[in-house]
Order: structure tokens, then sequence, then C-alpha cells
């Protein structure tokens, strides 16, 4: 049986407070979850390493009997020993003195409902806690999932939305999350099919699809924007306004800015799903010329074209 370093799987020290332990198992489960993940395998397996890393290390009785465990595991090996050779039986949890589930992230149900119906824990957990196992009805089924399009703007992918739906006579109002993209798909758990003989329900997930905005170019959570300056000001230099989706920001121009010259705008893109902070907006240059040129203005710069370019320039 593999040992389950539960301390490396959060990335935090054996002295861990229990602050720091929450800490760094929310910002792990926010980036491995299977809704912001959909389909990967990988970060499936993660999420479910995670809770339940964060099962017994969140657990003063559970953390304790852990650290006594890896200590004992610590000293077999240093002595030479073979993991194959390792004496569990003193250190497995006997049949109903288990203690019961405590998730802190989802329910057995729910961490069930996630990843099908498998043991959402290793054989290393339930052998030092044992394992209680989720009782079904006779003929009991879980509901199937539903699938339902929602297209909504792009103003509301940067801010975030609510829905209401009619499923099956039921009334459903949804938070559809910022920063979420085209193919997205959000959760609601248990709002797909009703379960039979007392089962879970099935899952409602909303596939979103983000309506283009011709202000923006999107790529991932950063986002591209033209923004047309003036001859005069590309050349001197200036103050110039960019537009972002939280309304419009002054960006300060270097004399002898370029056409398609770009600028970096931090933080001024789309929120990032699951997590805090955004992605970063770039302000591509567009150079325009002044539509009420006079002649006057418009000799001046024939001549200047010809000082640097010889006679036969701006004829």
């Amino acid at each position: 049986m593999e040992y389950k370093d539960y301390y490396q799987v959060l990335g935090v020290p054996r002295t861990a407070s229990e602050k720091e332990i929450k800490s760094a198992f929310r910002k792990l489960a926010r980036q491995h979850h299977p809704d912001v993940n959909p389909g990967d395998k990988a970060a499936e397996d993660r999420f479910k390493s995670i809770n339940e890393a964060y099962e017994v290390l969140s657990d003063s009785e559970k953390r304790k009997k852990y650290d006594a465990f890896g200590a004992d595991w610590e000293r077999y090996q240093q002595a030479g020993g073979q993991p194959g050779g390792f004496d569990f039986s003193r250190w497995q949890a006997q049949p109903g003195n288990g203690q019961p589930w405590e998730v802190r992230y989802s329910s057995p149900d729910d961490l069930a409902d996630l990843f099908g119906e498998g043991e959402p824990y290793s054989d290393f957990f339930s052998t030092l806690f044992g394992r209680q196992a989720r009782q079904r009805t006779a003929g009991a089924r879980r509901g199937r999932d539903y699938e339902h399009p929602v297209r909504i703007s792009f103003d509301e992918a940067f801010r975030g939305a609510r829905r209401i739906f009619q499923l099956d006579e039921r009334r459903i109002e949804a938070a559809i999350p910022a920063g979420v993209r085209t193919g997205s798909r959000v959760r609601l758990s248990g709002q797909g099919e009703p379960g039979a003989g007392g089962a879970s329900g099935g899952d409602l997930y909303l596939v979103i699809e983000v309506e283009p905005d011709s202000r923006f170019e999107r790529r991932g959570d950063d986002l591209y924007a033209d923004v047309p300056v003036d001859f005069f000001r590309a050349v001197l230099g200036g103050e110039t306004r960019v537009t972002t989706p939280d309304g419009a920001v002054a960006l300060k121009l270097p004399p002898r800015t370029q056409a398609g010259q770009t600028f970096r705008l931090r933080g001024k893109g789309m929120p990032v799903l699951g997590v805090s902070g955004h992605g970063d907006l770039y302000a591509r240059i567009k150079i325009v010329l002044p539509a009420d040129l006079t002649d006057e203005e418009v000799e001046t710069l024939r001549q200047l074209a010809r000082q640097r370019g010889g006679d036969d320039a701006a004829n």
C-alpha cells in the first residue's frame, strides 16, 4: 500500500498551522476543481488527493494519528525495511470505529457525484481511518445529468450573470461566475434529473457561449484592443484614453510611438475563473490622420518630408 504524504499534497510543512492548512487547501481546491477543469483526469485525481489530505490534516485527532503513523513508517524505512513488509495491522481502523465523514469541501455524496460511484478516498486513508459506505436503497439510481446552452454578453462574462430556468416544473436560479468563456460548463449540483429510490439527483450543466464584442479580442484571460491615436500625439507623445471592460483609463504615450506598438495594462483583462485576479489588456496603437488638416499644415508636412527624404519626396 502506498504511503500518502498529505503535507506534500497540500504543499505545507509538517509544522503548518490550521490556518495555513486551510489556506493551502482552498487555493488548490479552486485550481483543480472538476468544474474548472472539465474532462481533465489529472486535475480530477489531484482534487481527490487534496480533499483527502485536508480531511486528515484539518482534523486534530486524524492528524495526530497520521503524524504518529508517519513517524513509525519513517523509522521502519530508515532501518532498511521494505514498504511491503510494514505491519499496518496495528494502525488499521477497526470496523465500526471509523470516524464519520467530515469532508470540508464536498460531502461524500458530492464527491461521488463528481467522480462517479467509486470510493472517493484511497485505500491508505480507509486503512487508517476506516470507511463509511453510503447506503443505497434497493433499486436506487442517480438522476441523469442535463446540459443547457446559455448565451451571455461579453459584459456579463466580465461581471458575472444570473439566469432563471424552468426545468421539470422547477424554477432554477443560476449564478454564472465572472470569467467564463465560450465552452465553459457551470455545474448546478443536483439540479438535473431527480434520482430514484432515494439516490441523489443528477447535475445540470450550463454550457456557456459568450457573445463577441467589437471592442475586444479575447485570448484566454487577456484582452487585445485597437486604440486610435492621432498622428501628432503619436509623434510628440501625450495621453490617450483606452476603453476597458471596467471603464476608460489613461495611457501615457512616449514620443515617436509607432503604429502597431502594443502597451500592456496589467489587471485590466478578464477575471480569472475560479481564482482572484484578472488578466491583462494589450492596447495596440492605430495611428489615424486628422480629418481637418489645412492646406498650410499639409504643405508643412510636405516640406518636412522633403527635408528628410530628399527632393523626390512628397511630390
